[in-house]
């Protein structure tokens, strides 16, 4: 498979900040795209740049293969990411953005990189593997487990047209997300800030605290109410942590 390696395919930079803000690198979750991040863009602007990323076989990138080997993706961002990160930056990753934005993390750190912080919500630690098999189901299944989540609006998913256009790269994120099992090796060196709902069927706090062990520096675990896409209804308080964190 030939991935592109244009930086403009993979980054949406909505509020273009100074050259000398703090960068925060942003990974969606299993058929999210690079938009979902566009309201937190624009309240971090322009003290804080937003690179968001966009996966292949999505919005614009429609009519790319999309890709389900997590590790294939984060090969393809670390090199595609590299000359993008010229100063700090931390790194925010949502349900399997947070594994991918990890795996990136780990990578660009072997490079030379250090992150400010990386922030990994909705997901489990990568030493506490869940076995799920979503992505083998059929598009009923696949759909329904989308809307028991809570982060798609589900009239959205009614639309046949839409429907057929959205499975392919969400069925290929469930898959990439389901698959990946930790591979031992160098971690991180910068501190994880961990951030769950206390609700979130798809990750308990325990299964969160297991990024601790994932880093040498220092680790925090935030709670906030809501289940897996607590972020809707939190994006305030996120933002202003994310915003604490990288002033500090």
């Amino acid at each position: 498979m030939t991935i592109s390696l244009d930086a403009s395919a993979w980054v949406r930079r909505f509020h273009p900040a100074p050259s000398a803000s703090p960068r925060l690198v942003c990974f969606p979750h299993a058929g999210g795209a690079a938009s979902y991040f566009h309201p937190v863009s624009a309240a971090l602007a322009p003290a804080v740049e937003v690179l968001a990323v966009q996966y292949p076989g999505r919005q614009d990138r429609h009519t790319e293969a999309p890709v389900d080997d997590l590790f294939v993706l984060a090969d393809r961002l670390a090199d595609v990411l590299a000359p993008e990160i010229t100063g700090p930056v931390a790194f925010f990753g949502h349900s399997m953005g947070a594994s991918l934005a990890f795996e990136v993390a780990r990578r660009l750190e072997a490079r030379g990189t250090k992150l400010l912080t990386l922030f990994v919500s909705g997901r489990r630690g990568p030493s506490a593997p869940r076995d799920e098999r979503i992505h083998e189901k059929d598009d009923e299944a696949l759909l329904a487990e989308v809307k028991r989540l809570g982060g798609t609006d589900t009239s959205v998913l009614d639309d046949e047209d839409i429907r057929s256009l959205v499975l392919p790269a969400l069925r290929s994120d469930y898959k990439a997300a389901e698959l990946y099992h930790y591979r031992p090796g160098p971690d991180v060196g910068c501190p994880i800030v961990a951030l769950v709902g206390a609700q979130d069927p798809k990750v308990t706090e325990a299964e969160a605290r297991e990024w601790a062990e994932r880093t040498s520096a220092a680790f925090e675990l935030k709670t906030y109410p809501g289940g897996h896409f607590y972020l809707n209804d939190q994006a305030a308080a996120v933002i202003r942590l994310i915003a604490d964190r990288l002033a500090g």
